[in-house]
């Protein structure tokens, strides 16, 4: 499943829950779907925070 694809479903999942709850078995898609978007997430920023390069007047 695509990046895009992975939110649109939490998304979908969310607002069915709000409406009309979810399944067991749809709880555990979104908790897994939510996991692997953050770790997704925290990796990307990790690379962000990796390239910044810090530099004053004596570089």
């Amino acid at each position: 499943m695509e990046f895009n694809e992975k939110i649109d479903r939490i998304n979908f999942l969310a607002n069915k829950s709000k409406k009309e709850g979810l399944t067991e078995e749809e709880k555990l898609e979104q908790k897994q779907l939510r996991e692997e978007y953050l770790q997704n997430f925290r990796e990307n920023f990790r690379k962000q925070l990796e390239s910044i390069r810090i530099v004053d007047k004596e570089d």
